[in-house]
């Protein structure tokens, strides 16, 4: 008779086969004695590579400079006929790819943001108001993104090439954020990850914007590396406290959570303080 397994029997971690030494080491030995079923070794697949890569076409074209026709009979933007102007399609590429990204982020805070309104606050991690201060940050750095692409000569409904390709490098996160099953402390691990390219996006967009004389870009984007900077130390904070909280759940490792900051940690313990501080400064207002 088939009986139901329990939830506590569904649970069980099965993946490893060094639970059944036995049964492990009969199929250990099965792959030993099996046959290929087919003839070659990995340098087919290699050569099989190696060819798709000669015969690939490129992922997108760079956008390219809109006329217009309306800003005083100019047949380009004025901004097209600065220095590095012949260089634009690249930048205006990089500015999309910030762009998809940033409006990426504004979903993965809302998912983040409905995940903790149905799970409750945790003292450990982030605060409602805390996540919708963030997500209204995003917000403003894909609008900003969206007057600069404009305003030097781009349309920025254009997908450009690199904001294919951090579309595609986004997905798992999201898919990690709005997954029921993943805790707080997993959602905040993809959130990690997120808030770690996206610095070094804006980084990166700063560096190419100067070199290629738009130096009236790098204040703007200075202001929204700053406010990158931060949600990077808050989801740090958030994750380490919270990893440590339940560390500390466990016998043997009482009281770890609240234990002195160790090497390597002070970046993000500041930057938990700074981020109370900044919370507690909106209430008051």
């Amino acid at each position: 008779m088939k009986t139901e397994m329990t939830e506590q029997e569904l649970l069980i971690n099965r993946t490893g086969i060094m639970t059944h030494p036995e049964l492990s080491a009969e199929l250990i030995q099965g792959v030993k004695e099996a046959e290929p079923s087919s003839e070659g070794d990995l340098s087919e697949i290699a050569a099989n590579r190696a060819e798709y890569l000669e015969e690939a076409t490129p992922i997108g074209s760079n956008p390219v400079v809109v006329a217009d026709d309306e800003a005083d009979g100019a047949e380009e933007p004025a901004a097209a006929l600065e220095t590095g102007a012949e260089a634009l399609p690249l930048l205006l590429d990089k500015l999309g790819e910030r762009l998809a990204f940033e409006r990426q982020g504004t979903r993965l805070y809302e998912a983040l943001l409905q995940k903790c309104e149905l799970l409750g606050e945790d003292d450990a991690g982030p605060s409602l108001d805390d996540l919708r201060h963030i997500h209204e940050e995003e917000m403003e750095h894909f609008k900003l993104l969206q007057n600069v692409i404009t305003e030097i000569g781009g349309d920025a409904t254009v997908q450009t090439p690199s904001a294919d390709v951090a579309g595609v490098l986004s997905q798992g996160i999201l898919q990690i954020v709005s997954d029921p099953r993943t805790t707080l402390a997993q959602t905040l691990q993809a959130m990690l990850n997120a808030e770690l390219v996206d610095n070094d996006g804006w980084q990166m967009l700063i560096t190419l914007a100067t070199t290629l004389g738009h130096n009236d870009l790098e204040s703007g984007f200075e202001k929204a590396l700053e406010s990158e900077q931060e949600h990077l130390e808050n989801v740090r904070a958030w994750l380490e406290a919270l990893t440590l909280k339940e560390a500390s759940a466990f016998p043997g490792v009482d009281g770890i959570a609240g234990s002195e900051p160790q090497e390597g940690q002070s970046k993000s313990r500041s930057g938990k303080k700074k981020q109370t501080s900044r919370s507690n400064k909106r209430k008051k207002k």
